[in-house]
């Protein structure tokens, strides 16, 4: 996420709460990512987490005190919030939300809140709270003002709490903020869009036991549809049987078989604008299914295996009439062994798609990088060597640059 966060600068605020443990992992994130983080905390949150530490993560001094005598002009609410590019409340508190819907201002944390430059200093609130506080009608009603205010509430998890109560509530982890600050952060370049993307390989089953797979981990459709989802688009993912997590905001589908993948884009592709086929679905399927577990018998004959062909995914929803007319923009994926450019331009013409994204199947398959080769009808370029997610940015770049392409030149058309 470093293309999202360099260069970024935000004030990490922790109001008191048992997840402030978590905003230390946050913090330590963020840095990662190439931001830089100041801390400032309540008198609360020092109850559960040191300001030592803070600091250790964030690399600068953690502010605590309206009255600190750092600053030259003794005004740390002021120059704190005039130099962030968002300020971020996490763990935000039941008690801390109640501050900002009255804008109190009894210590520096709602004090710079409510100093802060509205037009330009956005302010991002991740709740934590018992799940009977987060459902009292008070909460509810406060976190919709704060809403209407400006505010940006990010939501939160379902699970155990600290008190040994479950349900909603539990600040959103680390790792989950970080996905909602990149989508906050990254232009809408496909705001209005819906996209669906398959992802992963698919599995043909031979008997209860043994089936035809490959060696794709889905990772790449994940990246793109979060990507998709960053850049404001409605997403709905397709995956193949693979174990990774679904990127926040994306509605999921697991399918296993090819069959079962067409299935379920057919059932959705109609209300998509974008089709992003990265899925590496299997070409064949045994002709037959056996119920029980095909066993040797020590003979040493191999039985005999006969297969079909599978149904064409891509070609079939690149030939309906929502794709021929415009409505729907496809784009396939070829993971070829060689000669890319080759084979996924003859694959580009013969699934009858605008754009096709090769790749080297063995070079990528279950890795974090890949490379890409983009072909249209005017020719190939590259997107060098990167991890899958830089370059699932790069492609829904891409995408969005040829959607407003598009309709730029459908306008000139109409008379």
């Amino acid at each position: 996420m470093t293309e999202v966060f360099a260069g970024k600068h935000l004030v990490l605020g922790l109001s008191g709460g048992v997840a402030c443990y978590k905003s230390a992992q946050l913090c330590r994130l963020l840095v990662q990512a190439g931001a830089t983080v100041q801390v400032v905390m309540t008198e609360a949150a020092e109850q559960f987490m040191t300001a030592v530490t803070m600091q250790a993560l964030s690399g600068r001094a953690v502010y605590t005190s309206q009255w600190d005598v750092r600053e030259p002009n003794n005004m740390p609410h002021i120059n704190l919030s005039r130099e962030a590019d968002a300020i971020l409340i996490a763990p935000c508190s039941a008690d801390f939300i109640a501050r900002l819907v009255q804008g109190r201002s009894d210590e520096l944390l709602s004090l710079l809140c409510l100093a802060r430059p509205m037009e330009r200093v956005p302010l991002l609130l991740a709740p934590a709270m018992n799940r009977e506080m987060w459902a009292h009608p008070a909460t509810q009603r406060n976190l919709s003002r704060v809403a209407l205010d400006g505010a940006t509430v990010l939501g939160v998890g379902n699970g155990s709490q600290a008190c040994g109560e479950t349900g909603d509530g539990r600040m959103l982890e680390p790792e989950e903020i970080m996905e909602e600050l990149a989508a906050f952060f990254t232009p809408k370049r496909l705001q209005g869009q819906h996209v669906l993307v398959t992802a992963g390989p698919t599995f043909e089953a031979i008997d209860p036991v043994r089936g035809i797979t490959n060696h794709s981990s889905g990772k790449m459709g994940f990246a793109i549809a979060r990507a998709a989802r960053e850049a404001g688009a409605e997403v709905t993912l397709v995956a193949g049987p693979v174990h990774l997590a679904t990127p926040r905001g994306v509605a999921r589908v697991n399918v296993q078989s090819a069959r079962q993948m067409l299935e379920a884009v057919q059932a959705r592709v109609g209300d998509a604008s974008v089709f992003v086929a990265t899925a590496a679905v299997a070409d064949w399927r045994p002709a037959e299914f056996s119920d029980q577990k095909i066993k040797k018998d020590g003979s040493g004959d191999v039985p005999a295996l006969a297969f079909v062909e599978n149904p064409d995914i891509l070609a079939t929803v690149a030939q309906s009439e929502r794709a021929r007319s415009g409505q729907l923009y496809c784009v396939g994926f070829a993971a070829e062994s060689h000669d890319l450019l080759q084979h996924a331009s003859a694959k580009r013409k013969r699934k009858g798609v605008p754009l096709l994204v090769g790749n080297i199947g063995p070079a990528t398959f279950g890795k974090d990088d890949n490379a890409l080769l983009l072909i249209d009808e005017h020719g190939s370029k590259e997107l060098p060597h990167a991890s899958k997610a830089v370059l699932a940015r790069q492609l829904v770049e891409d995408i969005a640059q040829r959607l407003a392409a598009r309709g730029a030149a459908r306008k000139e058309e109409r008379p």
